[in-house]
């Protein structure tokens, strides 16, 4: 599982930065899979919670069971002129009651809910630069790839 500690330690000047955009905003957009196959799209908050990327859902809500059936998803930061942010991966559900309580910890929701860590497939970072668009692409145990549209 890579975790977003991971892409810290590999790519430390490109998480930093997609950290930010999503630190930048309180809600993003969560891209998950129905049952038919086709995409859903949700608002969620995330959170940096230890090592890993982490986000949560109210109790049953459509996306968590998206989430428990087929843990591909995407999540993409607001949009921000100082670049565009998107990781994808597989949610994990976190279960373990202890572990749990530390996902409410500041913002108890109310009544119960559902936490999710994401094992972090791939991190990208669109921005305009001068006349280009450069895409920033990190995917776990590999270099960031760089490409320049113009």
């Amino acid at each position: 599982m890579a975790t977003w500690q991971q892409f810290e330690s590999e790519a430390g000047e490109l998480a930093s930065a997609v950290k930010a955009r999503f630190e930048a905003g309180k809600t993003h957009i969560l891209a998950t899979l129905r049952k038919d196959g086709s995409p859903r799209v949700s608002g969620t908050e995330v959170d940096f919670m230890g090592p890993d990327l982490s986000f949560g859902s109210m109790l049953n809500a459509v996306k968590a069971m998206d989430l428990r059936r087929d843990g591909r998803c995407a999540l993409h930061a607001h949009p921000h002129e100082r670049g565009d942010a998107k990781v994808a991966g597989v949610a994990v559900e976190v279960t373990d009651p202890g572990e749990r309580r530390a996902y409410a910890t500041g913002s108890e929701p109310p009544g119960d809910f559902h936490a999710f860590r994401l094992d972090l497939r791939e991190a990208v970072l669109t921005a305009v630069e001068g006349d280009e668009l450069v895409i920033r692409l990190w995917r776990p145990g590999r270099a960031v790839e760089t490409l320049r549209r113009g």
